[in-house]
Formats: C-alpha cells, structure tokens, sequence
C-alpha cells in the first residue's frame, strides 16, 4: 500500500514539474496589464463521497485585484495551504484576490453530487474562474477509489492513466481551459489522438478512419475530445463533443463548428448562419441543405471582386458578436447596396429567401410618407410592395383561390398564378412578363406594370420616390 502510495505521488511530482516548466514559460509574458490578463492554472480533483474535492492553483496573477468567480453549487471555498505565501492575497470573505506581487494562490472547494457518479455523466461549470481572465494553460489531475473504474474526459489532451492498488488517476494538460467533465463507466477508452483531437470510443476504430483525419482541415489547433455515442449530449463544453457515428465527415463539420463557436459570439442566429460563417472560413461547404444554398446563391450572385472582398470580410470578422443583422452590413457593403438576405432567411424556416437588394428611398403615396411600402431589385426588375401599396393607390388586394385579386369601384384584376396573361374587368390580356410577382410570402408589383395598370406617375430623386395617382394630378 505505501508503495503505491509513493508511486502515485512520485508520479504526479513528476509529470506536474516537467509540463508546469513548459506552461510557466508559455504564459509568463501574457499578462495584460490592469483589465484583462492571461494566467495559468492546476487543478487536483479526488472524488470521493459523492462529491469532488478540489484544489485549485491559479498561476502567473497579475499584480491588480482579482475577483473570483465560484461555480455555482460549489461549498467550503477556502484556502489551501500550498506555501506561506500561497493564500497572502486571498480575501477575508474568499471573493477575491487582492493586489500584490506574488502570482501564484491556491484555493479549495467541493463541488457535491447527488447520488455519486453515474454513466454518463457530464459535470458542467464545476471549476472557479477569474473575471476578466483567460487561461493560456492548464493541467488537471483527477483521482478516484480504485475500484471506480470508467474514464474522465475533458476537452484537454489526455497525458496519461494509472490503475494502482488504491486510486486510479488521470491527468490532462494543454492550452486554454476547461469548463466540463464527462463521467462514463465501463471500457471507453482513448482510441486516438493528435495534436488537435483525441477520439473516445469502446471499439477499435479502423486504420482507415484514422488515415481519413490526416487530410482534415480545422480553423484552429484547439484541442477537442470526441466521444463516440449512441445518444448524445445536448448541452456540453465546446472541447467536448459527442458522435453516433465516427466518420471523416462528421468530424470535420463538427470540429469546424465547434471551433468556431469557442471563436466567435453568435447573437439571436439560426444554425445554419454558423455552418455559413464556417464554410468561407474553411474555404468549402459545410452544413445543411439551407447553408449550401445560401452560400451558392452568394457565389452565383457576386463579381469575383466582391468575392474577394466577401471573403476578406469573413477572415476579418473579429470579436465582435455576429448575428443576421451584422452579417446583412458586411453583405450590403460589399454588395454597395442594401439588402437583408440573412435576415429575411432568419425568419425563412423552410427553404430560402432570395437575395434581394432593397432602395432605400422613402416611398410618398400622392405626398404622405409610407413606411409600409418597399422596393426591391430583383433578377433585373424593379418590384414595389403589392400588399401595402396597392390599398394607399384605393384598391384592395390579396391572394384568392385563383391568383391574385385586386379590386376598386370599377377596375377589377385578377393575375393568376400562371404566366402569360392577366384579366381586367373581366377580360383576359395576354403578356409576356408578370405583372405581379410572389416572392416566398410577398407580392410584389413590377414598376412599368404598376404604371401603365394602375394609373400612377413616379417622380424619383436621391432620397424619396414619390407614386402620383392621376386624380391628384
């Protein structure tokens, strides 16, 4: 017993000392100053009694007041002696760390579990952080009674595993942080593993899956663990991610997005507007059916100029959150017009909305301002909003069961859904374009058919089109 006591510690020394060298130099030139900084940290976990006691080392502080944030159902925050200086800037209530020279504290806690481990079980948010800190490095042990046999998992690279007499233990270590902890009994296993992903299965996976992730491209070199599972997840750490099936595909695309969602902030956005974002950044398509479409029609769309520009505008999306909104300005930009393509295909839950640009002239109706009324170019025509503004010219309109119906006192249309003809006061008239046109849910009327039909003068400038019906003339 003591010798497996001796060895277990003999290991943790050593393995700890040789990657806490690496990550002292890696980080000690990333603090930032009085706001954001950089530190490294070491984190021992000994699971025991339903509930994970938890040293925490934070290295490399800078030399301002830090606070701390606990997880949320974490009880008994409180020092731990490492050194006499290991607790010197740890408030009296354990909230923060105060200013001061020395950079390295240590800290414990427990986070409890309610009825110990089970299969398959992800603990989310169990380790404390620092405002306005970001972690350049970290190593994490974790032990357990010997006769708990299963394997953790964090989005870390694995650095190796023991089964002693007495304790089983795991250690991680490698760039950035870690927020969850995957639980799983029995004989998961790490099958594989490179600088960017280490793949959990409990099968051997093939050699020719194994040659098929050379070729991958990733947008980082973030590590990732992929746990092979029947039923996944839903809700997890990005470093974690869970796969029914383990194929070349499936892996890229999830990495990929994995990845970019630890990169970016994606704000009120469907989907597939990451699985976009992710297809220029990787120079191909990834995603849905939806996500392929969009990102033909941009590319059927546009110059090779402003292919160029779009794709500089990808490569450059900085930090700043991304949504539909901010997306259709780059687009409008580039494009040197207005348009809400990414918006309006928010909204779109089946199928999508084509690309439109929009003026942005304000519509007057015989001198009212209409907010309601919009015009669009589409496919080389001018198109105004039927819906809105067919009821200010004195018509009402909407769709029936044989087209589109408009009506006043004495002028009845009817355009019905097929081509080629139209029918005034009762009368069919052949025509080679579409007077009205429907766009997803929206009629549209095209701008020489709205004047020679419904009788209105257009007088347009730089910043209003005016629509004159001929009685006001």
């Amino acid at each position: 017993m003591k010798f497996a006591v001796s060895f277990f510690s003999i290991l943790v020394l050593v393995v700890s000392g040789v990657l806490f060298f690496q990550y002292q130099a890696y980080s000690s030139d990333l603090e930032t100053g009085n706001g954001a900084f950089h530190y490294s940290q070491e984190i021992e976990i000994v699971y025991r009694e339903n509930s994970l006691d938890i040293r925490h080392h934070f290295k490399n502080l800078p030399n301002q007041k830090v606070k701390i944030k606990w997880p949320e159902n974490a009880t008994n925050p409180t020092c731990f002696i490492d050194n006499e200086n290991s607790c010197n800037r740890l408030s009296e209530e354990v909230s923060y760390f105060e200013k001061g020279e020395t950079k390295s504290q240590s800290v414990s806690y427990i986070i409890p579990i309610e009825g110990g481990l089970k299969d398959k079980m992800l603990l989310q948010n169990v380790f404390a952080t620092l405002t306005n800190g970001e972690v350049s490095y970290s190593v994490i042990h974790i032990s357990t009674d010997s006769k708990t046999v299963g394997q953790w998992i964090t989005g870390l690279p694995l650095v190796g595993q023991q089964q002693l007499s007495l304790v089983n233990y795991t250690m991680f270590s490698g760039n950035g942080t870690a927020s969850d902890l995957y639980w799983q009994a029995g004989d998961l296993k790490a099958q594989e593993q490179t600088p960017v992903l280490t793949i959990y299965a409990q099968q051997t996976i093939s050699n020719d899956f194994l040659k098929s992730l050379e070729n991958l491209k990733f947008l980082n070199d973030e590590h990732i663990a992929i746990i092979q599972e029947k039923n996944p997840v839903a809700q997890h750490d990005e470093r974690l991610l869970f796969l029914p099936t383990l194929t070349a595909q499936a892996v890229e695309q999830e990495v990929i997005l994995s990845q970019i969602h630890s990169q970016y902030t994606f704000e009120n956005s469907p989907a597939w507007l990451t699985e976009v974002v992710a297809s220029y950044l990787v120079k191909g398509t990834i995603g849905s059916e939806k996500t392929k479409e969009i990102v033909q029609t941009l590319k059927d769309y546009m110059t090779a100029s402003q292919q160029l520009a779009w794709q500089e505008a990808m490569d450059n999306l900085g930090q700043e959150p991304i949504s539909p909104v901010t997306m259709d300005k780059l687009l409008s930009t580039v494009l040197n017009g207005k348009t809400s393509y990414f918006q309006l295909n928010a909204t779109q839950e089946n199928g999508t909305y084509p690309l439109l640009m929009e003026d942005e002239r304000s519509i007057y109706v015989d001198g009212i301002h209409k907010k309601d009324v919009h015009v669009i170019l589409y496919e080389g025509q001018v198109l105004y909003s039927a819906d809105t503004l067919l009821p200010y010219l004195g018509y009402t309109a909407g769709e029936g069961k044989n087209g589109y119906y408009v009506n006043s006192d004495n002028r009845t249309f009817r355009f019905p859904k097929e081509s080629g003809f139209y029918v005034f006061n009762q009368r069919r008239y052949s025509t080679i374009s579409d007077p009205i046109i429907k766009i997803v849910d929206h009629y549209y009327v095209e701008e020489a058919w709205l004047q020679r039909l419904f009788l209105v003068e257009l007088q347009k400038s730089d910043g209003r089109i005016q629509v004159l019906t001929q009685e006001q003339e």
